[in-house]
This record gives structure tokens, C-alpha cells and sequence, in this order.
């Protein structure tokens, strides 16, 4: 698909083959309007998957950034990709891609709007708002039409953005991740006083996990912003590769990415580094946390270590950052994708929502079908979960 524009009597429709195309400025005062923004909608951080070669054309993420203008400047926007693939999204629709071909059908390329490698809900539809969310909706949808697409999705949508697709007939599918929110009615003060409000079973199981990594001789620090040093990146990276590796998969996300986050993001990067005896030894083990000051909320992303100590993992990506967000009172840790293991350390479920527009209408009433049955037994899933709290009533 190439650079397309629309022009309109009130406002102009554009296409943008890259996000160095759209300014910088006027995204990221957009992203700052919505109910749900996070820095991974920042243009800088697109840029940079751009930039740094880990998402773009040749790895099957081709830009195709929509946005509205008027006479006063950018009022909607959405970073949208034509993918060929369905690799590093986080919603699965590989049994739909499967039965388009046996059905003779084309399914690739697909319209995705999503944070590429990044399964973190937020805003989706940037707009000015709500009738420019609408215009946005209704303009996505134009454009996977105009181009003979078999399908647009949007992934990870906050509340206005699924109630603003489903309003134009996307298809609404739910997920399940594991966030910890701060008890708004009785504030957790500290990792203690979160531990102390799990149920007995659970506290022990901690606690136990704490002491073997302690009596393993690790030691943590940790290191926000300008603080982490292109030698601790470097090393952050090289563990990054190792846990792709050990799952025989292939890394996302190259140095160069590491390094435009570091020097355009800074405020938005927290890195745990694991050394055994002391402070000064060789680093063993990282873990990468992102971060929104400002609204104090904390993202789980990528993590890795040059040797296997158990429970090192469960300390590096949930322990650590936990402690560290309840005593700089942050309101929510979000630990990524999947994993029922985080209930019993204190994080519990929550919807996600992902929408879904397919031309063909045989494959959108089969799909809705699919989602009605899915739905339900998402539903049923979320209710067993919390049927197993893992915070305690009175123990």
C-alpha cells in the first residue's frame, strides 16, 4: 500500500508509509487527551521500532499511520501496519488465517493497529474526541475496504476505542492478563504489607521463594533512566537474546531499539540487575520495567539471565519491581500476557478487549459465532480465577 491522501472540504484524511512522517509533537499532545495513554504510544517509541529496523516492511511490519487534520492541526490518529503475519501480536487468530487458505481465501496482508511486541492495553483511537473518534473508526474501516483487505483488527483497546468500533460493527473479543492495582480503601504500604494480605499458603510460598534466591548470595539494584549505562543495556540486551533463545525463537527487538529508547525515553525505562555476593560482581540476571511517573503505573516487559537459579525469575520480574512500585506509590504493576502463576504473587485478572472488522461476511458471522462461544468461556475463566483470590479473607 503506498502513501495515500484524501482530501475533504473540512479536514484531510492522510497515510503515512512511516511514522517519521507524522509530528512528533502533535501525536504525542493527541496521546496526552486520551482516558488510557502509555508510553509505548509515544511516537518516539514507534519511531523507534521503526528506526531501529524492528518493525517495518522486511520484518513484516509495513507503517501505514493514519491521520486527520483540520485547519487547527492533528485532531485523530492511529498507528496502523499491514501485516503479512501474525507474529508479535499477542491475540491469536491463526485458526482464521488457516481456514481463509483452506478455503482458497487470502487472508494476508491484514490491517492491524497495535503496538508492535507490545501486549499492553491502552488508547488505540487518538482523537481530539469523541466525534473524532468516530471520523477515525469510520475511516479505518474505509481504508481496509479501499484496499481490499481481508480484515482490520485493533488490539489491546481501552473502553472508547472498543465501544467506538463496536458502534461501526467490529466484532469485540476478550482476553485475560494479571495486573496489581493498589487498594484504593486500604492502601498497601509496602511488599511486606502486600505479602501480609495473601492468604497463609500463598504468603509461604514467597517467602520461601525469596530466601532461595537469597541463600543463592543475589543481590538486586536497580536503576531508573539516565541512571542505566550503556554497559548495563548491552548486558540487559544479551539476556534478552538468551530468553529467546532458550525458547528457540527469534528476538523482536534489536540493540539499536535498546539503545533510541534510552536516549528518548529515559524517564520511561527502570532496569533490575541480579549480581551474586555483592553490588560490584558481574551482573548474572535483568530485568526491564517500563514506567509512567507521572501517573504512577508499571509495565512488566522483557527479562533475562546468563544462568538458571531457581525462583531468580519470579524475584527479577514480579518481586522486585512490586517492592519498588509500592515505595514510590504507584497504583498498578501490569505483568504482560497470560500466566495464571502471577495470581499467587498477588496480581489478579483482568479484560482485555481486541476488535475485529472482516470483509467477508461468511467469515464474520462464522468469527462472530467463534467469539459468542469464546466469550463465554472467557467469562466463565475470569470468574473461576477470582474465585481463587489469592488475597485472604480472614486468615
Amino acid at each position: 500500500m503506498t502513501q495515500v491522501e484524501v482530501d475533504r472540504q473540512d479536514y484531510v484524511i492522510r497515510v503515512h508509509a512511516s511514522p517519521a512522517s507524522v509530528d512528533a509533537g502533535a501525536w504525542n499532545a493527541l496521546l496526552e487527551k486520551q482516558a488510557a495513554p502509555t508510553p509505548f504510544m509515544r511516537h518516539e517509541y514507534l519511531l523507534a521500532m521503526h528506526e531501529s529496523l524492528s518493525a517495518v516492511p522486511d520484518t513484516g511490519w509495513a507503517p501505514q499511520f493514519i491521520t486527520m487534520e483540520d485547519a487547527t492541526g492533528l485532531q485523530a490518529a492511529c498507528a496502523l501496519y499491514l501485516k503479512n503475519h501474525s507474529y508479535g501480536e499477542y491475540v491469536f487468530d491463526w485458526s482464521w488465517a488457516d481456514a481463509y487458505r483452506r478455503h482458497g481465501l487470502a487472508y494476508y496482508p491484514k490491517l492491524l493497529g497495535a503496538v508492535p511486541f507490545t501486549p499492553v492495553p491502552g488508547a488505540r483511537l487518538l482523537a481530539a474526541d469523541e466525534a473524532w473518534r468516530e471520523r477515525l473508526a469510520q475511516a479505518i474501516g474505509a481504508l481496509a475496504r479501499q484496499e481490499k483487505l481481508s480484515s482490520a483488527h485493533l488490539l489491546f483497546t481501552d473502553a472508547a476505542d472498543t465501544a467506538a468500533l463496536a458502534a461501526q460493527g467490529w466484532l469485540v473479543r476478550h482476553g485475560v492478563q494479571f495486573h496489581w492495582t493498589q487498594d484504593s480503601a486500604a492502601p498497601i504500604a509496602d511488599f511486606a504489607g502486600l505479602v501480609a494480605r495473601l492468604q497463609r499458603e500463598k504468603r509461604k510460598k514467597i517467602q520461601q521463594e525469596r530466601r532461595r534466591v537469597a541463600e543463592q548470595g543475589v543481590v538486586f539494584t536497580a536503576h531508573e533512566g539516565r541512571d542505566i549505562t550503556p554497559g548495563l543495556w548491552d548486558f540487559f540486551h544479551h539476556c534478552y537474546t538468551l530468553t529467546y533463545a532458550a525458547h528457540h525463537s527469534t528476538p523482536y527487538l534489536t540493540r539499536d531499539f535498546f539503545e533510541r529508547m534510552a536516549a528518548r525515553m529515559p524517564q520511561h525505562w527502570l532496569m533490575f540487575v541480579a549480581r551474586r555476593g555483592s553490588a560490584d560482581a558481574p551482573p548474572l540476571a535483568a530485568s526491564l520495567i517500563a514506567i509512567d511517573p507521572q501517573r504512577g503505573h508499571a509495565w512488566g516487559r522483557y527479562w533475562g539471565a546468563t544462568e538458571y537459579l531457581p525462583c531468580l525469575h519470579f524475584e527479577a520480574c514480579y518481586y522486585q519491581p512490586l517492592a519498588w512500585c509500592l515505595a514510590r506509590g504507584y497504583q498498578r504493576f501490569e505483568g504482560g500476557a497470560q500466566g495464571e502463576h502471577k495470581m499467587a504473587r498477588g496480581l489478579l485478572p483482568v479484560q482485555t478487549n481486541s476488535v475485529h472488522w472482516l470483509r467477508d461476511a461468511r467469515f464474520a458471522d462464522a468469527v462472530a459465532d467463534f467469539l459468542a462461544s469464546e466469550g463465554q468461556g472467557i467469562e466463565q475463566y475470569v470468574d473461576e480465577l477470582r474465585e481463587r483470590n489469592p488475597f485472604k479473607n480472614g486468615d
